[in-house]
């Protein structure tokens, strides 16, 4: 069992043979049961306990006569004999083919003979969950949950103030001094990372140009629709909340060759800035992380990757706060010329796609977003772009069709008939989409054809909400992964100096903003046009 969430992840070959999304302990006695009967060993059967785990039988019941391990030694050797003989004719198969030149042309090929032995997407029963409690002994326990038990996944909250192309290699752009490996080397502290104590930012405006330089060099040869490979983490909106994304990757890997890099993709769904308290933490770590990783690491836009938004809900303020006037303007001013050339899409095995958004109003095809030339900025006009980083499903799957966006004039919601079209038409299984605050970090909708992810926990300070990921196994099996909102610090404001600087620089941050309402409440009579919408 404590190997049962990498086998999700990894999803084995032996979950496959059993045609079920997991193998519980339960289901591997009984197969390891079966299997001993087949071969008609005269042995103990193995038991689950009633936690589950696997309970061998006393031990008197454990004795067995020469024949009988004779008759084991025999079985294992013909299974080994026999799963040998598959592997030999796999690779012989494999030489055969020779029509198929790369993993691309291999994703694309969809003949009748070869749908049989495809992966179907499909959400795992129960997500992993990481325990409120972070002290003592249970601090950090790490627990699966039945999704049924989720009774907050359909309270969405509206937020206030708030093609195929063929896998490239990329050149890494060199900084000065190893410069992108001065930031993982600073930032990159899943397990003690702590907030600076005075809030002045670490690197300097030349530097921010250099690591904008370097990762821009990559964004730019990158295709707009991204086509990536399972397995994959993704990640949806982080807002600055460094802090959270730290106790993601401790608590389910981060990319490092110390972490599992070697083996998972990392895929971002965008709004890494604005909100928080860390805004210049989470996209210099992401941009490094990019230089450093550019075929594993992956970064899309969302709608707060764009100056006129995040000109107004912190960003620039943070900039400016914490690397001066000049430089602070200078350096904002820069991250958003990158921003312009951030991918907008990532398939997944041509069977998953992943946008910020949603597809509104006027995206029929996958091809519409491919044609999107970058860069590209917001006020560019183009319908395609504010309905992929703007638009929203509709309140539950009982609002079908096209209704306005309480965001503000000009955006719409999407109903689950416009998702099943969608899917059906760009033979795709699942949309994963981020941009709104849910508050089990994930969201169901349209029967499961689409899902909303939000990694930042507590959003605004107020939300109280669990933040997630989801981890794409090889066999596309997706499996929610969550942490809870840290509980208040045990120390007193007057003994942590730190905390009242971070709390006296928050609240004048968002002094003009309402708080975020959770989806179901009665809303106030606010101006469509207002802030609290964006």
């Amino acid at each position: 069992m404590l190997l049962d969430d990498f086998l999700v992840a990894e999803n084995s070959s032996f979950q496959s043979e059993i045609n079920s999304p997991v193998i519980t302990s339960e289901r591997a006695s009984l197969i390891t049961s079966s299997k001993v009967n087949q071969s008609n060993i005269s042995s103990s059967t193995i038991l689950p306990s009633s936690d589950g785990e696997l309970e061998s039988p006393s031990a008197g019941g454990m004795s067995m006569d020469k024949s009988s391990m004779e008759k084991l030694r025999e079985a294992s050797a013909a299974e080994a004999e026999a799963a040998s003989a598959v592997w030999h004719a796999v690779q012989a198969a494999s030489a055969e083919d020779t029509s198929v030149s790369d993993d691309n042309s291999r994703a694309a090929e969809t003949t009748s003979d070869a749908s049989d032995y495809e992966a179907d997407v499909r959400l795992h029963p129960r997500a992993v969950v990481v325990a409120k409690e972070a002290i003592g002994n249970l601090g950090g326990m790490v627990r699966q949950l039945s999704l049924d038990q989720f009774e907050n996944e359909s309270r969405r909250m509206i937020p206030s103030n708030d093609l195929s192309y063929p896998t490239k290699k990329f050149t890494r752009q060199k900084s000065p001094q190893g410069l992108y490996k001065k930031v993982i080397s600073f930032l990159l502290r899943p397990r003690n990372w702590k907030a600076p104590a005075n809030r002045r930012f670490f690197l300097d405006s030349y530097e921010v140009g250099e690591l904008c330089y370097a990762a821009e060099q990559i964004f730019m040869h990158e295709p707009t629709v991204l086509q990536l490979k399972a397995p994959v983490k993704v990640f949806g909106d982080l807002h600055g909340q460094f802090g959270d994304l730290m106790r993601l990757f401790d608590e389910y890997g981060f990319p490092s060759t110390a972490g599992d890099i070697t083996y998972i993709d990392y895929l971002f769904l965008g709004d890494y800035v604005d909100r928080g308290q860390h805004s210049l933490e989470t996209i210099t770590l992401l941009l490094a992380l990019k230089i450093e990783y550019p075929d594993n690491v992956h970064l899309i836009r969302g709608n707060h990757e764009a100056a006129d938004i995040n000109a107004l809900f912190g960003f620039r303020l943070e900039c400016i706060e914490r690397m001066g006037e000049s430089d602070g303007i200078w350096a904002w001013t820069r991250f958003n010329q990158l921003f312009n050339y951030l991918p907008l899409a990532a398939s997944i095995e041509k069977k998953i796609i992943c946008m910020h958004g949603g597809i509104g109003r006027s995206i029929q095809t996958v091809e519409q977003i491919e044609k999107l030339d970058r860069p590209i900025t917001m006020d560019a006009g183009s319908i395609i772009l504010m309905d992929l980083l703007w638009s929203d499903p509709t309140e539950n799957d009982s609002v079908e069709g096209l209704r306005p966006n309480a965001r503000g004039p000009g955006l719409v919601t999407f109903g689950p008939d416009r998702v099943t079209e969608f899917c059906k038409r760009n033979k795709l299984q699942l949309i994963i989409r981020a941009h709104e605050c849910v508050m089990d970090g994930f969201e169901r909708f349209a029967q499961g054809q689409l899902i909303t992810l939000f990694s930042a926990t507590n959003y605004c300070g107020t939300a109280n909400n669990a933040g997630a990921i989801l981890v794409i196994g090889r066999g596309l099996v997706v499996v929610p992964k969550l942490i809870h909102p840290l509980p208040p610090p045990l120390q007193s404001p007057e003994t942590s100096p730190e905390r009242i600087i971070e709390d006296t620089w928050m609240q004048e941050l968002n002094i003009q903003r309402p708080p975020t309402p959770t989806r179901g409440r009665p809303q106030p009579d606010l101006d469509r046009s207002s802030l609290a919408y964006i």
